[in-house]
């Protein structure tokens, strides 16, 4: 098992990014909060997880353990795969996914594509005795839930930037998402993805 990784950020794609340890590139499957958090040419430290296919071995990164955990625990519930646990991270930070599924809001976890009533229903009857610790109090929920609608288009923009493109790439890039972002925005990994999508086809 990989336990984690570090090393030079050797380059930097929309669904993941190599890292570089010794001469070796380790090609790394990233959600773009993750992926924000990187600098090409920069030194990093990913938590990994390794997942082992037939015809594949796919390395997981995740900017730190709890994230790791979550996406393991969630792929032991029934019909979740690691594309789908991590889809459910790209959306919801962990505090949030915990708190969905402690409390059964099934509207928060069908915001994640792929997941639709009675996949999350399932999430929450497998997964609920075993979520872990969930903040309970009114404000932090609030304050959970606001997270990612708050100056979304600054986070965005700056991400962008860090990922290596250029200001006005990443200005237009938030402009266009920004035309169609519902009320209330969803989360800001959500809206850093659409970018990143939108910048991928451009190039």
């Amino acid at each position: 098992m990989i336990a984690s990784v570090r090393g030079r950020v050797a380059s930097i794609a929309p669904d993941g990014a190599v890292i570089e340890i010794g001469g070796i590139g380790i090609a790394v499957q990233c959600t773009p909060g993750t992926l924000a958090g990187l600098r090409t040419g920069a030194d990093a430290q990913l938590s990994t997880s390794l997942v082992v296919r037939e015809d594949s071995l796919t390395l997981y990164g995740f900017a730190d353990q709890d994230e790791k955990h979550l996406f393991e625990l969630l792929q032991s519930a029934s019909g979740v795969g690691p594309r789908l646990a991590q889809a459910v991270l790209a959306v919801h930070p962990p505090d949030v996914v915990r708190k969905a599924i402690a409390n059964a809001d099934t509207t928060a976890l069908t915001r994640v594509p792929g997941i639709g009533k009675k996949s999350a229903e399932r999430l929450i009857l497998e997964l609920r005795d075993r979520i872990g610790p969930v903040a309970l109090s009114g404000g932090d929920a609030v304050e959970l839930a606001d997270i990612g609608s708050r100056g979304w288009p600054e986070q965005v923009r700056e991400a962008l930037v860090g990922l290596g493109w250029t200001a006005s790439a990443a200005e237009q890039a938030v402009a266009i998402v920004a035309e169609t972002v519902p009320e209330p925005a969803p989360p800001t990994p959500v809206l850093l993805k659409q970018a990143i999508q939108l910048l991928g086809r451009a190039r």
